[in-house]
């Protein structure tokens, strides 16, 4: 039981209090739901993988990520986020329809991560080749996030690409995951040059 639940402690926002309560929680399971458990943990690196367009996290066996697919969605708008929980905690405000671009990271001077170390010329290329005409800059408010923004709407000056970033209101420090879907709906709605 230690074990567990020393392992369950090294999960983000888990105590010990609530890593107890959960290793608990498992060994009250049936073993088939442990068994799927333990498997879908297992395999979520191996059945998992970036995608080619956007590099979002999907399911092995595809190459692209069907919002990436899908010919609904505004390819000619591509709203940049840090990582994948930031595109999901997006779509779940089911307000944007356009395409994404996931950075897998932020410039941090101070922690030695530079632009070479994310994926923004990826994004350069990427919205050149798809004739991109609005950038949306959806990072967390930081200062890591803002050199990030600054740093995106320089490298788009000279290309006809208008670059924005979404409205205040989003808390200092907040993560998309833990911000509800009207606080994010009203600052893509919002957005503002950068």
């Amino acid at each position: 039981m230690a074990t567990l639940i020393e392992s369950l402690t090294k999960l983000p926002g888990v105590g010990t209090k609530t890593a107890a309560r959960l290793a608990y929680h498992i060994v009250d399971m049936s073993a088939d739901d442990v068994a799927a458990l333990a498997d879908a943990i297992r395999n979520i690196k191996t059945e998992t993988h970036t995608c080619a367009n956007c590099f979002t996290t999907i399911d092995s066996g595809r190459e692209v990520c069907e919002i990436c697919e899908s010919p609904s969605r505004d390819e000619k708008t591509v709203c940049v986020v840090k990582d994948a929980r930031d595109l999901d905690a997006i779509e779940r405000a089911n307000f944007y329809n356009g395409k994404y671009h996931v950075t897998g990271g932020l410039i941090s001077p101070m922690a030695g991560t530079t632009q070479e170390d994310i994926r923004l010329h990826e994004l350069l290329a990427r919205a050149q080749k798809d004739g991109v005409q609005e950038i949306i800059v959806a990072l967390e408010p930081s200062i890591e996030g803002n050199v990030t923004a600054n740093f995106i709407a320089k490298m788009f000056k000279p290309f006809d690409v208008k670059v924005t970033k979404l409205a205040q209101g989003m808390a200092v420090g907040a993560d998309f995951a833990g911000t509800d879907s009207v606080t994010i709906a009203k600052a893509i709605e919002n957005r503002v040059p950068v």
